[in-house]
């Protein structure tokens, strides 16, 4: 439905987007991942009509919308800042973008009301926003995005103003919605958590690149550079060097590694490379065991719900962290043994 050619951005002579492209299928949730300074809501803001790009196109079911003003395109735009007008009640606020598009009053009163039906805020619309608590205006500011009935929704850090056990109650509410209404969706944001819990699919920004793109799954289980998987909390990396191709083999300064090449990695014989050694489905061994790959002192155990999360600082090496079903004493010397699939060999960059 959504297609984004080739986007380009310079900002302050710097260039913050240097070539987006992606597209957007009916009834899919993306979510623009990345960190503060990638580009995330100025991609938005170009897509929207708010600001001009300085290369590129953006395409609705293949019309280009250079010339479509904001107002016409159809699109809803929720941000983080609620930007409700404050001397109006719930109601008036939902309804002042569709009395802008001229909708008549019955259809108005009837989308208003739907619109607060479907975000929960039906007993509230008489009520003064200034009385309502944050989670309740940003249901608002949601309602309002919806009540043009738009063919694209675009959310802009939307909760990032909301403590944990709020935003997670609103993620719970806005993926249902998303869920229910079939409306496309593209959400900005840096939170991974969020990321994952409303994706169909994943855009990791940085460095004003797509550097990967897959559903979350994917990109978690299958990072496709080291800085993809140090932003995604993936952080055993361990510098190396292409050693062997056939089968693939990693030198490093704890030794030679089998792995396995990373998503669209090209690598060369005798390349840089960095080796992840994924943390899940590690298991503890004798130190001098045969399936051992890495050993080490146990700096620290901490319990978190999915398993005990273990510190391993590895002998001549840093300090890795790893999954593992079964608590190792502090200070205990152990070996570390991984499935072949979870030793990922990654450029730095995924371009």
């Amino acid at each position: 439905m959504l297609e984004v050619r080739g986007i380009v951005k310079t900002y302050e002579g710097q260039p913050l987007l240097r070539g987006i492209s992606f597209t957007l299928q009916p009834g899919e949730t993306l979510c623009l991942l990345g960190p503060s300074g990638s580009g995330k809501s100025t991609l938005l803001r170009i897509i929207a009509g708010i600001e001009p790009a300085d290369g590129g196109s953006v395409l609705w079911q293949g019309r280009d919308l250079a010339d479509v003003p904001v107002h016409k395109r159809g699109f809803g735009l929720m941000f983080q800042d609620y930007a409700l007008f404050p001397h109006l009640n719930v109601s008036q606020n939902v309804a002042f973008g569709l009395r802008m598009l001229g909708v008549p009053k019955a259809e108005l009163e009837a989308r208003v009301a739907d619109a607060l039906r479907q975000v929960n805020l039906s007993d509230l619309a008489r009520r003064k926003v200034t009385d309502l608590s944050g989670g309740e205006q940003q249901r608002v500011a949601l309602a309002r995005a919806l009540a043009p009935r738009p063919r694209l929704l675009m959310l802009d850090e939307p909760l990032g103003a909301l403590d944990r056990a709020l935003r997670e109650q609103l993620l719970d509410e806005l993926r249902h919605l998303l869920r229910s209404t079939g409306i496309p969706a593209i959400y900005v944001t840096h939170d991974q958590e969020e990321a994952f819990f409303l994706a169909d699919r994943l855009l990791l920004l940085h460095n004003g690149l797509v550097e990967q793109s897959g559903s979350p799954a994917e990109v978690v289980a299958r990072p496709a550079s080291a800085w993809a998987a140090g932003f995604l909390g993936q952080t055993n990396l361990l510098d190396g060097r292409v050693a062997s191709l056939q089968p693939l083999e990693v030198e490093t300064p704890l030794g030679r590694f089998a792995a396995v090449a990373g998503p669209g990695a090209d690598l060369r014989l005798g390349q840089r490379s960095v080796l992840l050694f994924r943390p899940g489905g590690a298991r503890l061994v004798a130190p001098d065991a045969p399936g051992a790959l890495l050993r080490g002192r146990v700096a620290d155990v901490v319990f978190r719900g999915d398993g005990f999360h273990v510190e391993l600082q590895l002998d001549g090496g840093p300090s890795f962290s790893f999954r593992v079903d079964r608590p190792p004493r502090v200070g205990e010397v152990a070996g570390l043994a991984l499935p072949p699939e979870n030793l990922l060999a990654l450029p730095e960059e995924a371009r």
